[in-house]
């Protein structure tokens, strides 16, 4: 089966899955996306900053309904899922969290993974990014 990621400016490799956001050079301030000025100075250049693959969830809810285009729902129909902030340490990153409901909360471990977001007209798998529960990060 064939697959592309849904938007490679997003990421900074795909295997392993790896997103990349940017730094401001004059205050240090980090950004995802990546953006060409910085939010909170003038007086830096933004440069391309790989991010951190674990995290924690730093606030969530569900998504019950289709989201607004360019969302494209599955061939079943849509179906909720959570959705949440990550908190990557320098920068919080909104995305969809593939964690059960019932285990779900504010600090939970998670680690990035990418997970089809929906299927082209030629059948290509095009993924996007999530985070899933991190075992390891309950140490």
């Amino acid at each position: 089966m064939t697959t592309r990621l849904v938007d490679d400016d997003l990421f900074d490799s795909a295997d392993p899955p790896r997103l990349v956001g940017a730094r401001c050079t004059g205050c240090g301030t980090v950004v995802f996306p990546r953006q060409d000025s910085c939010p909170k100075c003038s007086d830096g250049t933004m440069t391309a900053h790989p991010l951190p693959v674990r995290g924690r969830v730093w606030s969530w809810t569900a998504q019950a309904f289709p989201p607004k285009p360019p969302y494209r729902p599955p061939a079943d129909g849509h179906r909720p899922y959570q959705v949440g902030y990550v908190d990557l340490g320098e920068v919080l990153v909104e995305a969809r969290l593939e964690v059960p409901r019932p285990e779900v909360r504010i600090g939970l471990p998670v680690r990035l993974t990418t997970v089809p977001a929906y299927r082209d007209e030629d059948g290509t798998d095009v993924l996007t990014f999530a985070f899933h529960p991190d075992p390891e990060g309950q140490r």
